[in-house]
């Protein structure tokens, strides 16, 4: 399993932003964390708000812990709002909503995620995967 690299983190974040632009949406903030959760980079646009970090940070945490995308995580959370309420309460960051993407490797491992907070969580989503595309690497939403 190889893990995330600086160039990559640099690709996704700038993928994404430049997604975002495309689509007329914005300001955003973009969180990538390594597969052990851990941060990896993280880039606000100028006028978001302060809070984006947070937010962004929780969708990936959310899929890093999880091993698996925001859309299925949202709608788990759908399903069952005691785990999540249960999870919130043993971590201050934990967000299971779209815009919270994984991403696997060539080998098909988890080598991180990607928050991305500043639109709908949809088109959140859409920039994120745009990202860890630009990256070389494959999106899990």
């Amino acid at each position: 399993m190889a893990p995330i690299t600086l160039e990559q983190v640099r690709a996704i974040l700038d993928g994404t932003l430049a997604k975002a632009k495309e689509l007329g949406i914005g300001p955003i903030a973009v969180c990538v964390l390594d597969a052990g959760g851990h941060m990896a980079g993280f880039l606000r646009e100028d006028g978001a708000p302060f809070i984006r970090f947070e937010i962004a940070h929780g969708k990936a945490w959310a899929v890093a812990a999880r091993g698996a995308g925001g859309q299925r995580l949202a709608e788990q959370a759908q399903r069952n709002p005691v785990l999540v309420q249960s999870l919130q309460s043993v971590t201050d960051h934990y967000i299971p909503v779209q815009g919270g993407v994984l991403v696997r490797n060539a080998d098909g491992a988890i080598a991180g995620a990607v928050g991305a907070t500043g639109a709908t969580s949809e088109l959140d989503e859409t920039c994120a995967i745009a990202g860890i595309e630009a990256a070389g690497l494959t999106a899990e939403g």
